[in-house]
């Protein structure tokens, strides 16, 4: 069997996911550790940090319990196959394969099922939005000819790896539980 071990000792294929074995508390703590753009921004800054500021926003926009636990699992299947950057992703037609699975396999545990397609753009939206403000905060870049609006006024300074696992584990209890 092709597997990974997990920070909770999950035997987990990512090719073939198993539902059973997707853990809130693996994706916490990988996403937390986890650098956005690919190492190169001045501090680290994690990915589940960018999930959690894209979860506000998402409530900040009165979107729900459903869009804004969407927005902070966006990225979740990193947390098993790590993050490629967009322009090489757009090239490895196998690994978006992967990643599609596994995602699917992540909201229908969570979600108990796939955001729909008006849920899945304004997570999108959401998403690029941050990226848009994360790159002109970390490097200087504005990666979009118009700034996306955001409701919030997120700050993209480290945080301790356990403050942001922390964080992200409560913001998906109470999420989900507004769900439930």
């Amino acid at each position: 069997m092709a597997a990974i071990t997990t920070y909770c000792g999950h035997a987990l294929d990512p090719i073939r996911p198993e539902r059973a074995l997707i853990d809130i508390r693996d994706i916490a703590h990988a996403l937390s550790l986890l650098c956005r753009a690919n190492g190169h921004f001045p501090t680290f800054y994690s990915i589940a940090q960018h999930c959690l500021h894209c979860a506000a926003e998402a409530e900040a926009r009165g979107l729900g319990a459903r869009v804004s636990l969407a927005c902070l699992l966006h990225d979740a299947s990193e947390a098993y196959i790590s993050d490629i950057t967009r322009p090489v992703k757009s090239a490895l037609a196998e690994y978006r394969v992967i990643e599609e699975r596994l995602q699917t396999v992540i909201y229908e545990a969570f979600l108990h099922a796939c955001p729909e397609e008006e849920e899945l753009r304004l997570v999108r939206e959401i998403d690029d939005a941050l990226l848009c403000h994360e790159f002109f905060s970390q490097m200087g870049e504005m990666l979009f000819d118009t700034v996306p609006r955001l409701v919030t006024a997120p700050v993209f300074d480290f945080v301790p790896f356990a403050e942001i696992e922390t964080a992200f584990l409560r913001t998906f209890e109470r999420l989900y539980a507004e769900l439930m």
